[in-house]
């Protein structure tokens, strides 16, 4: 099969320092992953001044009275941290990647020279921003979350009205951390089967065992947050991973996609040495006379395999034996 692209989602996990984006990414290439994911935003184009957190951002925070805009405008990141950050993950064989949140970091990030744009889930019904999006020509994936089946269609007609080619659509739920009893992985197929596109998942759960299930289930794209520590103040340390645990769900992965196969149904080279040690052969229960009609009472089934199978018990019952056998002896034709 394919390998899987899996995607580090750094997020807004820098807390604003280039240093710790840098070093996320440095963690998220030892740890064998495909790309490091960021965010690009203008908090005053995002979000009003009067906008609340979410409950898990209060929690995470630990802070009720900051507004929305005065959490992220903190977290912005110029287009010159941008470019230090793409040098630094192609310096280290990694894939750059940010989600824009606005319409003016969608032309940074087209800037920047991009090859694949990363929609959120909450820019799903923003027309415009699809629009723009689609018609630079790039590579799409479009997360998922508080969608309907009718939505993500709409979306995807836009996108695809407007220029878009390649577009993955990854399942999600935008709750952090999400319930278990939430996640509906076999959604993702749902997807593939009334898109036709390829599906992946972007996983908000803790732990690492969701997103090794979504690739057991085909996903073709993991995204997964990660952080430097989560006990570290900010909206969604909490509910990622830290560099030993995005490790442990990358090699993970890579083992199950060996797993997987190629669905051929077939002894393995591995296995058939055990063939004739497992499996079984007809053999004498009793010292058997030449001329005698073998029989139940002088036949029986054991190891090794190495003599006639059992399948073929009803055949031989009845016909004669063509020498004299001692018990256990394997029985010849």
């Amino acid at each position: 099969m394919n390998k899987t692209f899996i995607i580090a989602e750094a997020g807004v996990n820098h807390n604003g320092s280039i240093e710790l984006a840098k070093e996320l990414i440095k963690k998220g290439a030892e740890a064998g992953v495909d790309a490091v994911k960021f965010q690009s935003f203008k908090a005053d184009k995002l979000v009003t001044i009067h906008a609340k957190k979410a409950d898990y951002q209060v929690t995470n925070t630990g802070n009720n009275e900051e507004s929305q805009y005065q959490m992220i405008k903190k977290l912005e990141l110029d287009y010159d941290k941008h470019q230090e950050l793409m040098d630094y993950a192609t310096s280290l064989g990694v894939m750059f990647l940010s989600s824009a949140f606005d319409l003016e970091s969608i032309d940074l990030l087209q800037d920047l020279g991009l090859s694949v744009f990363k929609i959120p889930s909450g820019e799903i019904t923003n027309l415009p921003y699809l629009r723009k999006t689609a018609r630079t020509g790039k590579k799409v994936i479009l997360s998922t979350g508080m969608s309907t089946l009718g939505e993500i269609e709409e979306a995807l007609n836009v996108l695809k009205e407007n220029g878009a080619k390649e577009i993955t659509v990854l399942h999600c739920n935008t709750e952090y951390p999400t319930p278990m009893e939430d996640v509906n992985l076999l959604a993702m197929n749902a997807m593939k089967e009334a898109f036709k596109v390829p599906v992946g998942y972007s996983d908000h759960t803790l732990g690492i065992e969701v997103p090794i299930a979504a690739v057991a289930l085909g996903a073709t794209i993991i995204e997964k947050h990660f952080t430097l520590d989560k006990t570290m103040t900010g909206p969604d340390h909490k509910a990622s991973l830290e560099p030993s645990e995005l490790k442990e769900m990358v090699e993970s992965i890579r083992n199950i996609e060996q797993a997987l196969g190629n669905g051929v149904k077939a002894p393995t080279d591995s296995e058939r040495k055990n063939k004739p040690i497992a499996r079984k052969s007809i053999v004498a229960k009793s010292a058997i006379a030449s001329g005698e009609s073998y029989s139940e009472d002088n036949l029986e089934i054991k190891r090794p395999g190495t003599g006639l199978s059992p399948m073929l018990w009803d055949e031989l019952i009845g016909k004669k034996a063509t020498k004299n056998y001692q018990k256990d002896e394997l029985i010849e034709r």
